[in-house]
């Protein structure tokens, strides 16, 4: 195996490395990481309404993983954007979105039976970009450094190449090799992003890979694994891991850092569920307490944490009250200082001011 920065790394391997990459400290961390991610798939029923927890933690997913290719947008902005129907959203905000709706669209597929293979990949990546081409057919790639210009890794070349590289890392993510997943899920992320397989959103297809892997092997019910904060808090070290790997063979250092990343991340990702959860029955309780029983319902309460910002649209939708009926609910839940209303073009948005901040951090 041959590598130059400035030539297509053509000679990348197929996976598995040559070397033993479960050695005893790998080992010893992924029993730690996958008991870490166990944990967080048991307490999914903490939180009574899932697609509370699933669509802000993919949003912040989305914001984070969208911020590493530097994108970059506000979290009060992609929560309006969620709630309003003004259809008024700044670029970096609508990039973000589309994240969202990417992994919403491999997690679908891939509960339908879809395999993680080059079609996948490449719908993904379109979705992400709404570039319509797909796999890199023409030469000229290049990674650099943003600040000094300096190359530093040219990915494989060649639509053929590319091609046979990922239905090489298909039968890899495939084989029953006995390989620990996570293990396996870190060595295919470098795989993944050393082939870089599309002229744009490499980055972002990878960790969306990332969540669908766990989510086909069982490891995760739904995608809520916020493994892009991790990588945003430390970039530098990331890249770095990566590019020791392509230069030095450096696979037990890379192991090592992926299988940290995970258990913090599920650790951190369990935290704030639990803190979720708090919050909704602090608020059911002061609800209870100070709201008239013609409003209070625990079904109004657990609707206003299924994100941050709420109208009574979506109170009329659930069918807990008619369009009067719902603004009286809102105005209510304002006054007792659970919501704090504002005016968003011609639409009255509802934040739910501890909800955001929680989500926010």
């Amino acid at each position: 195996m041959s590598f130059d920065v400035n030539k297509p790394y053509n000679d990348l391997l197929a996976l598995p490395p040559a070397v033993e990459v479960e050695t005893k400290a790998v080992l010893k961390r992924a029993i730690s990481a996958n008991r870490a991610v166990a944990e967080l798939k048991g307490q999914g029923g903490v939180i009574p309404n899932q697609s509370m927890l699933v669509n802000t933690l993919i949003l912040q997913e989305a914001k984070a993983s969208s911020e590493i290719e530097n994108i970059v947008t506000t979290n009060d902005a992609l929560f309006r954007a969620m709630a309003s129907a003004s259809g008024i959203v700044d670029p970096a905000t609508k990039e973000v979105l589309r994240y969202r709706e990417a992994l919403w669209r491999g997690y679908g597929r891939v509960k339908k039976g879809a395999r993680l293979n080059a079609d996948l990949f490449v719908d993904l990546a379109r979705e992400i970009t709404q570039d319509a081409r797909g796999i890199r057919d023409k030469p000229g790639t290049v990674i650099g450094n943003r600040n000094t210009g300096e190359i530093v890794y040219t990915p494989p070349e060649g639509e053929r190449v590319i091609h046979k590289k990922l239905n090489d890392l298909e039968r890899f993510l495939y084989a029953h090799d006995g390989m620990d997943p996570l293990v396996k899920l870190a060595l295919s992320h470098y795989q993944f992003e050393a082939i870089h397989p599309f002229f744009d959103g490499n980055g972002r297809t990878g960790r969306i890979i990332n969540i669908l892997f766990m989510v086909e092997g069982g490891l995760l019910d739904m995608p809520v694994l916020y493994l892009s904060k991790r990588i945003i808090d430390d970039k530098m070290v990331y890249y770095r891991r990566l590019r020791q790997v392509t230069e030095h063979g450096a696979w037990e250092a890379w192991v090592l850092y992926m299988l940290e990343a995970v258990e913090a991340t599920a650790r951190l990702t369990l935290d704030k569920i639990f803190a979720v959860r708090s919050l909704l029955d602090k608020t059911l309780e002061l609800s209870k307490a100070k709201l008239p029983s013609r409003v209070y319902s625990k079904e109004l309460i657990e609707l206003i944490f299924r994100q941050p910002y709420t109208k009574g649209e979506f109170i009329v939708e659930t069918g807990l009250a008619e369009r009067q009926t719902a603004a009286d609910y809102l105005k209510e839940l304002e006054r007792i200082g659970v919501l704090k209303g504002q005016k968003i073009g011609k639409e009255n948005l509802y934040l739910n001011v501890e909800l955001y901040e929680l989500l926010a951090k």
